[in-house]
Protein backbone atom coordinates (compact mmCIF):
# COMPACT_ATOMS: atom_id res chain seq x y z
CA UNK A 1 0.00 0.00 0.00
CA UNK A 2 3.02 2.44 1.19
CA UNK A 3 4.72 1.72 -2.46
CA UNK A 4 1.60 2.43 -4.41
CA UNK A 5 -0.23 4.37 -2.96
CA UNK A 6 3.08 6.73 -3.59
CA UNK A 7 3.02 5.94 -7.20
CA UNK A 8 -0.40 7.18 -7.70
CA UNK A 9 -0.01 10.57 -5.63
CA UNK A 10 3.30 11.24 -7.65
CA UNK A 11 2.15 10.33 -10.88
CA UNK A 12 -1.15 12.13 -10.04
CA UNK A 13 1.50 15.21 -9.64
CA UNK A 14 3.26 14.53 -13.02
CA UNK A 15 6.06 13.93 -11.80
CA UNK A 16 8.80 11.98 -14.22
CA UNK A 17 8.09 8.05 -14.34
CA UNK A 18 11.76 7.20 -14.01
CA UNK A 19 11.96 9.66 -10.56
CA UNK A 20 8.50 7.88 -9.55
CA UNK A 21 9.96 4.95 -9.88
CA UNK A 22 13.09 5.94 -7.83
CA UNK A 23 11.14 7.84 -4.74
CA UNK A 24 8.51 4.88 -4.15
CA UNK A 25 11.48 2.55 -4.27
CA UNK A 26 13.67 4.76 -1.77
CA UNK A 27 10.50 5.39 0.29
CA UNK A 28 9.97 1.03 0.22
CA UNK A 29 13.50 0.50 1.49
CA UNK A 30 13.27 3.01 4.22
CA UNK A 31 10.35 1.37 5.70
CA UNK A 32 12.40 -1.61 5.86
CA UNK A 33 15.91 0.46 7.55
CA UNK A 34 17.99 -0.57 4.76
CA UNK A 35 20.56 1.18 3.86
CA UNK A 36 20.43 3.71 0.82
CA UNK A 37 24.14 2.45 -0.61
CA UNK A 38 21.92 -0.36 -2.57
CA UNK A 39 19.82 2.44 -4.26
CA UNK A 40 23.13 3.59 -6.46
CA UNK A 41 24.21 -0.27 -6.58
CA UNK A 42 20.90 -1.30 -8.02
CA UNK A 43 20.72 1.72 -10.28
CA UNK A 44 24.19 1.03 -12.30
CA UNK A 45 23.95 -2.73 -11.96
CA UNK A 46 21.00 -2.66 -14.11
CA UNK A 47 22.61 -0.49 -16.92
CA UNK A 48 25.95 -2.56 -16.71
CA UNK A 49 24.47 -4.60 -19.48
CA UNK A 50 26.02 -5.83 -22.66
CA UNK A 51 22.01 -6.34 -24.19
CA UNK A 52 21.60 -2.66 -23.35
CA UNK A 53 24.21 -1.36 -25.86
CA UNK A 54 21.49 -2.31 -28.77
CA UNK A 55 19.32 0.90 -27.30
CA UNK A 56 21.86 3.75 -27.96
CA UNK A 57 22.34 2.26 -31.59
CA UNK A 58 19.01 1.48 -32.50
CA UNK A 59 18.10 5.14 -31.97
CA UNK A 60 20.91 6.54 -33.39
CA UNK A 61 20.11 4.39 -36.78
CA UNK A 62 16.75 5.76 -36.56
CA UNK A 63 17.84 9.31 -36.45
CA UNK A 64 19.90 8.88 -38.86
CA UNK A 65 17.04 7.06 -41.49
CA UNK A 66 15.15 10.23 -40.95
CA UNK A 67 17.48 12.44 -41.35
CA UNK A 68 19.30 10.79 -44.43
CA UNK A 69 16.21 11.17 -46.69
CA UNK A 70 15.20 7.24 -46.39
CA UNK A 71 11.66 8.12 -44.27
CA UNK A 72 11.10 10.39 -47.27
CA UNK A 73 11.57 7.62 -49.59
CA UNK A 74 9.35 5.68 -47.54
CA UNK A 75 6.84 7.67 -47.65
CA UNK A 76 6.65 7.98 -51.42
CA UNK A 77 6.74 4.48 -51.80
CA UNK A 78 3.75 3.80 -49.47
CA UNK A 79 1.69 6.16 -51.67
CA UNK A 80 2.97 4.67 -54.52
CA UNK A 81 2.19 1.36 -53.31
CA UNK A 82 -1.55 1.65 -52.16
CA UNK A 83 -2.30 5.92 -52.69
CA UNK A 84 -4.79 5.19 -55.69
CA UNK A 85 -7.39 3.52 -53.14
CA UNK A 86 -10.14 4.77 -51.29
CA UNK A 87 -8.76 6.02 -48.12
CA UNK A 88 -5.08 5.54 -49.81
CA UNK A 89 -3.46 8.38 -48.00
CA UNK A 90 -4.22 7.25 -44.45
CA UNK A 91 -3.47 3.46 -45.92
CA UNK A 92 -0.32 4.80 -46.78
CA UNK A 93 0.89 6.83 -43.58
CA UNK A 94 0.00 3.52 -41.39
CA UNK A 95 2.50 1.45 -44.29
CA UNK A 96 4.91 4.35 -43.45
CA UNK A 97 4.80 3.47 -39.99
CA UNK A 98 5.57 -0.44 -40.72
CA UNK A 99 8.66 0.48 -43.32
CA UNK A 100 10.33 3.21 -40.82
CA UNK A 101 9.11 0.68 -38.14
CA UNK A 102 12.30 -2.01 -39.16
CA UNK A 103 14.67 0.99 -38.78
CA UNK A 104 14.13 2.80 -35.99
CA UNK A 105 13.26 0.50 -32.91
CA UNK A 106 10.66 3.19 -31.17
CA UNK A 107 7.09 3.68 -30.93
CA UNK A 108 7.38 7.76 -30.54
CA UNK A 109 10.21 8.20 -33.21
CA UNK A 110 7.93 6.42 -35.69
CA UNK A 111 5.38 8.87 -34.83
CA UNK A 112 7.48 11.97 -35.06
CA UNK A 113 8.84 11.03 -38.48
CA UNK A 114 6.08 10.13 -40.37
CA UNK A 115 3.17 12.53 -38.61
CA UNK A 116 5.16 15.59 -39.90
CA UNK A 117 4.56 14.56 -43.68
CA UNK A 118 1.34 12.54 -43.93
CA UNK A 119 -0.61 14.24 -41.18
CA UNK A 120 -0.73 17.65 -43.83
CA UNK A 121 -1.11 15.63 -46.72
CA UNK A 122 -4.25 13.65 -45.00
CA UNK A 123 -6.21 16.56 -44.06
CA UNK A 124 -5.07 18.10 -47.92
CA UNK A 125 -7.27 14.87 -48.86
CA UNK A 126 -10.04 15.38 -46.49
CA UNK A 127 -9.56 14.06 -43.73
CA UNK A 128 -10.39 15.40 -40.49
CA UNK A 129 -7.56 16.77 -38.68
CA UNK A 130 -8.14 14.90 -35.34
CA UNK A 131 -8.70 11.55 -37.44
CA UNK A 132 -5.49 12.27 -39.12
CA UNK A 133 -3.06 13.14 -35.93
CA UNK A 134 -5.32 10.19 -33.96
CA UNK A 135 -4.18 7.37 -37.31
CA UNK A 136 -0.81 8.58 -37.07
CA UNK A 137 -0.46 8.51 -33.97
CA UNK A 138 -1.65 5.00 -33.63
CA UNK A 139 0.44 3.50 -36.66
CA UNK A 140 3.55 4.89 -34.42
CA UNK A 141 3.03 2.12 -31.98
CA UNK A 142 4.26 -0.50 -34.68
CA UNK A 143 7.61 1.08 -33.76
CA UNK A 144 7.54 -1.56 -30.82
CA UNK A 145 5.87 -4.61 -32.15
CA UNK A 146 7.77 -4.36 -35.27
CA UNK A 147 11.73 -5.71 -35.44
CA UNK A 148 13.74 -3.88 -34.02
CA UNK A 149 11.94 -2.98 -30.78
CA UNK A 150 13.68 -1.58 -27.88
CA UNK A 151 10.59 -3.09 -25.76
CA UNK A 152 12.22 -6.57 -27.64
CA UNK A 153 15.45 -5.94 -26.18
CA UNK A 154 14.48 -4.27 -22.39
CA UNK A 155 11.75 -7.67 -22.42
CA UNK A 156 14.49 -10.09 -23.57
CA UNK A 157 16.93 -8.81 -20.70
CA UNK A 158 14.90 -9.05 -17.76
CA UNK A 159 12.84 -12.14 -18.88
CA UNK A 160 16.19 -13.69 -19.83
CA UNK A 161 14.42 -14.41 -23.46
CA UNK A 162 16.48 -14.36 -26.65
CA UNK A 163 16.20 -11.31 -28.55
CA UNK A 164 16.64 -12.23 -31.73
CA UNK A 165 13.67 -14.88 -30.85
CA UNK A 166 11.62 -12.01 -29.98
CA UNK A 167 12.76 -9.87 -33.14
CA UNK A 168 11.16 -12.61 -35.66
CA UNK A 169 8.12 -13.29 -33.46
CA UNK A 170 7.37 -9.81 -33.68
CA UNK A 171 7.51 -10.07 -37.68
CA UNK A 172 4.40 -11.39 -38.36
CA UNK A 173 2.50 -10.06 -35.60
CA UNK A 174 3.19 -6.58 -36.76
CA UNK A 175 2.31 -7.46 -40.24
CA UNK A 176 -1.20 -8.13 -38.72
CA UNK A 177 -1.62 -5.01 -36.74
CA UNK A 178 -0.54 -3.14 -39.45
CA UNK A 179 -2.85 -4.73 -42.23
CA UNK A 180 -5.94 -4.37 -39.89
CA UNK A 181 -5.44 -1.18 -39.52
CA UNK A 182 -5.31 -0.58 -43.11
CA UNK A 183 -8.37 -2.26 -43.20
CA UNK A 184 -9.64 0.18 -40.70
CA UNK A 185 -8.75 2.92 -42.30
CA UNK A 186 -10.15 2.16 -46.17
CA UNK A 187 -13.82 1.29 -44.25
CA UNK A 188 -13.78 4.30 -42.32
CA UNK A 189 -12.84 6.67 -45.53
CA UNK A 190 -15.86 4.40 -47.23
CA UNK A 191 -17.94 5.49 -44.11
CA UNK A 192 -17.03 8.92 -44.12
CA UNK A 193 -17.01 9.35 -47.86
CA UNK A 194 -13.70 11.16 -47.68
CA UNK A 195 -10.12 10.73 -49.51
CA UNK A 196 -11.39 10.19 -53.07
CA UNK A 197 -10.21 8.03 -55.20
CA UNK A 198 -7.76 8.31 -57.75
CA UNK A 199 -7.70 6.67 -60.98
CA UNK A 200 -4.62 4.84 -62.69
CA UNK A 201 -3.84 2.33 -65.18
CA UNK A 202 -2.68 -1.25 -63.68
CA UNK A 203 0.51 0.10 -66.08
CA UNK A 204 0.62 3.77 -64.19
CA UNK A 205 0.63 2.65 -60.89
CA UNK A 206 3.27 -0.38 -62.14
CA UNK A 207 5.42 2.14 -63.45
CA UNK A 208 5.35 4.37 -60.32
CA UNK A 209 5.99 1.33 -57.67
CA UNK A 210 9.37 0.71 -59.83
CA UNK A 211 10.46 4.38 -59.93
CA UNK A 212 9.82 5.30 -56.30
CA UNK A 213 10.84 1.28 -55.32
CA UNK A 214 14.42 1.56 -57.03
CA UNK A 215 14.84 4.67 -55.29
CA UNK A 216 14.43 3.70 -51.98
CA UNK A 217 15.41 -0.08 -52.50
CA UNK A 218 18.19 0.67 -49.75
CA UNK A 219 16.28 1.53 -47.40
CA UNK A 220 13.69 -1.64 -47.38
CA UNK A 221 17.15 -3.63 -47.81
CA UNK A 222 18.03 -2.42 -44.17
CA UNK A 223 15.93 -4.70 -42.09
CA UNK A 224 16.81 -7.92 -44.50
CA UNK A 225 20.37 -6.91 -43.40
CA UNK A 226 19.58 -7.10 -39.96
CA UNK A 227 17.07 -9.54 -39.84
CA UNK A 228 18.89 -11.79 -42.25
CA UNK A 229 21.75 -11.63 -40.03
CA UNK A 230 20.22 -12.14 -36.97
CA UNK A 231 18.42 -15.55 -38.05
CA UNK A 232 21.18 -16.64 -39.57
CA UNK A 233 23.56 -16.41 -37.14
CA UNK A 234 26.10 -13.63 -38.61
CA UNK A 235 25.57 -11.33 -35.50
CA UNK A 236 23.74 -11.15 -32.54
CA UNK A 237 20.56 -8.65 -31.97
CA UNK A 238 22.99 -6.35 -30.29
CA UNK A 239 25.78 -6.45 -32.71
CA UNK A 240 22.58 -6.06 -35.60
CA UNK A 241 22.00 -2.78 -34.04
CA UNK A 242 25.82 -1.26 -34.55
CA UNK A 243 25.72 -2.63 -38.58
CA UNK A 244 22.06 -0.51 -38.42
CA UNK A 245 23.89 2.46 -37.66
CA UNK A 246 26.91 1.75 -39.86
CA UNK A 247 24.39 1.42 -42.94
CA UNK A 248 22.10 4.28 -42.13
CA UNK A 249 25.49 6.68 -42.53
CA UNK A 250 26.39 5.26 -45.51
CA UNK A 251 23.42 4.79 -47.00
CA UNK A 252 22.12 8.52 -46.01
CA UNK A 253 25.79 10.29 -45.57
CA UNK A 254 27.41 8.83 -48.48
CA UNK A 255 24.66 7.36 -50.73
CA UNK A 256 21.77 9.87 -51.00
CA UNK A 257 24.48 12.85 -49.29
CA UNK A 258 21.51 13.88 -47.42
CA UNK A 259 23.55 14.14 -43.66
CA UNK A 260 25.82 17.18 -43.29
CA UNK A 261 27.87 17.51 -40.47
CA UNK A 262 25.86 20.25 -38.96
CA UNK A 263 22.81 17.17 -39.14
CA UNK A 264 25.01 14.65 -38.21
CA UNK A 265 25.67 16.49 -34.90
CA UNK A 266 21.77 17.14 -34.18
CA UNK A 267 21.40 13.41 -35.22
CA UNK A 268 23.91 12.49 -32.14
CA UNK A 269 22.34 14.63 -29.83
CA UNK A 270 19.01 13.70 -30.39
CA UNK A 271 19.70 10.37 -30.23
CA UNK A 272 21.88 10.78 -26.85
CA UNK A 273 19.02 12.63 -25.54
CA UNK A 274 16.63 9.93 -25.75
CA UNK A 275 19.10 7.15 -24.84
CA UNK A 276 19.89 9.27 -21.62
CA UNK A 277 15.78 8.84 -20.69
CA UNK A 278 15.47 5.43 -21.56
CA UNK A 279 18.40 4.62 -19.15
CA UNK A 280 17.00 6.72 -16.50
CA UNK A 281 13.47 4.73 -16.93
CA UNK A 282 16.28 1.26 -17.14
CA UNK A 283 18.18 2.09 -13.74
CA UNK A 284 15.20 3.53 -12.04
CA UNK A 285 12.87 0.58 -13.09
CA UNK A 286 15.83 -1.78 -11.67
CA UNK A 287 15.58 -0.20 -8.53
CA UNK A 288 12.14 -0.56 -8.15
CA UNK A 289 12.28 -3.99 -9.24
CA UNK A 290 14.36 -4.45 -6.33
CA UNK A 291 12.27 -2.39 -3.74
CA UNK A 292 9.20 -4.47 -4.94
CA UNK A 293 10.86 -7.68 -4.56
CA UNK A 294 12.59 -7.59 -0.88
CA UNK A 295 8.85 -6.32 0.27
CA UNK A 296 7.65 -9.60 -1.62
CA UNK A 297 5.30 -8.21 -3.87
CA UNK A 298 5.91 -10.43 -6.84
CA UNK A 299 5.47 -13.27 -4.31
CA UNK A 300 1.55 -11.87 -3.76
CA UNK A 301 1.23 -10.74 -7.06
CA UNK A 302 1.71 -14.50 -8.12
CA UNK A 303 -0.88 -16.02 -5.36
CA UNK A 304 -3.21 -13.69 -6.43
CA UNK A 305 -3.13 -14.86 -10.09
CA UNK A 306 -2.79 -18.28 -9.13
CA UNK A 307 -6.22 -17.50 -7.11
CA UNK A 308 -7.65 -16.08 -9.74
CA UNK A 309 -6.40 -17.82 -13.02
CA UNK A 310 -7.80 -21.12 -12.92
CA UNK A 311 -6.05 -21.63 -16.67
CA UNK A 312 -3.88 -20.42 -19.10
CA UNK A 313 -7.06 -18.86 -21.16
CA UNK A 314 -8.19 -16.63 -17.74
CA UNK A 315 -4.33 -16.17 -17.20
CA UNK A 316 -4.02 -14.80 -20.55
CA UNK A 317 -7.26 -12.58 -20.33
CA UNK A 318 -6.47 -11.09 -16.92
CA UNK A 319 -2.62 -10.21 -18.10
CA UNK A 320 -4.20 -8.33 -21.07
CA UNK A 321 -6.99 -6.32 -18.62
CA UNK A 322 -4.19 -5.62 -16.78
CA UNK A 323 -1.39 -4.39 -18.45
CA UNK A 324 -4.15 -2.61 -20.47
CA UNK A 325 -5.22 -0.51 -17.27
CA UNK A 326 -1.06 0.25 -16.41
CA UNK A 327 -0.70 0.99 -19.70
CA UNK A 328 -3.27 4.25 -19.53
CA UNK A 329 -0.87 5.17 -16.48
CA UNK A 330 2.94 4.09 -17.30
CA UNK A 331 5.16 4.12 -19.52
CA UNK A 332 5.87 0.86 -21.95
CA UNK A 333 9.47 0.43 -21.28
CA UNK A 334 8.75 0.77 -16.86
CA UNK A 335 5.62 -1.68 -17.66
CA UNK A 336 8.15 -3.94 -19.04
CA UNK A 337 10.47 -3.57 -16.49
CA UNK A 338 8.55 -3.84 -13.11
CA UNK A 339 6.09 -6.77 -15.04
CA UNK A 340 8.10 -8.68 -16.98
CA UNK A 341 10.20 -10.25 -14.52
CA UNK A 342 7.20 -10.79 -12.03
CA UNK A 343 4.94 -12.20 -15.19
CA UNK A 344 7.20 -14.35 -17.17
CA UNK A 345 7.84 -16.83 -14.76
CA UNK A 346 4.28 -17.30 -14.10
CA UNK A 347 3.41 -17.79 -17.80
CA UNK A 348 5.55 -20.34 -18.06
CA UNK A 349 3.74 -22.39 -15.09
CA UNK A 350 0.95 -22.26 -17.29
CA UNK A 351 2.63 -23.96 -20.07
CA UNK A 352 3.13 -20.39 -22.62
CA UNK A 353 6.04 -19.83 -24.77
CA UNK A 354 8.24 -17.58 -22.66
CA UNK A 355 8.75 -15.42 -26.47
CA UNK A 356 4.74 -15.62 -27.42
CA UNK A 357 4.60 -14.09 -23.41
CA UNK A 358 6.67 -11.82 -24.50
CA UNK A 359 4.93 -10.73 -27.72
CA UNK A 360 1.74 -10.34 -25.78
CA UNK A 361 3.29 -8.18 -23.65
CA UNK A 362 4.68 -5.93 -26.28
CA UNK A 363 1.41 -6.18 -27.91
CA UNK A 364 -0.58 -4.34 -24.93
CA UNK A 365 2.17 -2.07 -23.62
CA UNK A 366 2.42 -0.97 -27.42
CA UNK A 367 -1.17 -0.01 -27.23
CA UNK A 368 -0.62 2.24 -24.41
CA UNK A 369 1.06 4.46 -26.11
CA UNK A 370 -2.34 5.78 -26.73
CA UNK A 371 -4.29 5.45 -24.49
CA UNK A 372 -4.37 8.94 -22.44
CA UNK A 373 -3.47 10.29 -19.92
CA UNK A 374 -0.11 8.75 -20.34
CA UNK A 375 0.13 8.59 -23.82
CA UNK A 376 2.93 9.12 -25.67
CA UNK A 377 2.23 9.17 -29.26
CA UNK A 378 -0.88 11.25 -28.92
CA UNK A 379 1.03 13.69 -27.09
CA UNK A 380 3.90 13.78 -30.29
CA UNK A 381 1.25 13.74 -33.03
CA UNK A 382 -0.80 16.75 -31.25
CA UNK A 383 2.20 18.41 -30.89
CA UNK A 384 3.04 18.14 -34.44
CA UNK A 385 -0.77 18.54 -35.91
CA UNK A 386 -1.93 21.19 -33.30
CA UNK A 387 -4.64 18.95 -32.25
CA UNK A 388 -5.72 18.47 -28.72
CA UNK A 389 -5.62 15.04 -27.02
CA UNK A 390 -9.16 15.15 -26.33
CA UNK A 391 -10.33 15.88 -29.99
CA UNK A 392 -8.35 12.52 -31.18
CA UNK A 393 -10.75 10.85 -28.44
CA UNK A 394 -13.64 9.76 -30.62
CA UNK A 395 -11.58 8.66 -33.94
CA UNK A 396 -9.26 6.91 -31.58
CA UNK A 397 -11.84 4.64 -29.89
CA UNK A 398 -12.26 3.30 -33.50
CA UNK A 399 -8.44 1.99 -33.47
CA UNK A 400 -8.26 0.82 -29.98
CA UNK A 401 -11.35 -1.47 -31.17
CA UNK A 402 -9.08 -2.76 -33.59
CA UNK A 403 -6.15 -3.14 -31.63
CA UNK A 404 -7.93 -4.61 -28.76
CA UNK A 405 -9.11 -7.35 -31.41
CA UNK A 406 -5.93 -7.71 -32.58
CA UNK A 407 -4.17 -8.33 -28.91
CA UNK A 408 -6.61 -10.83 -28.09
CA UNK A 409 -5.84 -12.84 -31.79
CA UNK A 410 -2.39 -12.82 -31.37
CA UNK A 411 -2.53 -13.93 -27.68
CA UNK A 412 -4.59 -17.14 -28.53
CA UNK A 413 -2.95 -17.55 -31.79
CA UNK A 414 0.85 -18.51 -31.04
CA UNK A 415 1.41 -19.72 -34.37
CA UNK A 416 1.00 -15.92 -34.96
CA UNK A 417 4.10 -15.14 -33.00
CA UNK A 418 6.07 -18.69 -33.18
CA UNK A 419 5.05 -19.58 -37.12
CA UNK A 420 8.80 -18.08 -38.21
CA UNK A 421 10.88 -19.68 -35.44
Amino acid sequence: MLIFGSMAILLAAAIPIFAVMGICAIIALKSLNMDLITVPQNVFEALDSFALLAVPFYVLAGNLMKSGGISRRLIALAIALVGWIRGGVGAASVLTCMFFSTMSGSSSATTAAVGGTMIPAMVKKGYPKPFAAALVAVGGELGAIIPPSLPMVIYGLVANVSIGSLFIAGILPGVFVGLSLIVAVCVMAKIKDFDEVKRVSPREWLREVVRVGLDSGLALLMPVIILGGIYSGVFTATEASVVAVVYGFVVGGLVYREISWKDLVHTLNEAAVMTGMVMLIVGFAALFGYALTVNKVPQYLGQLIAQVATGPVVFILLVNVVLFVIGTFMEALATILILGPILAPIAQTYGIDPVHFGIIMIINVATGMVTPPVAVNLTIASQISGVSMDAMTRPLLVFLGVLTLDALVISFVPGLSLGLL
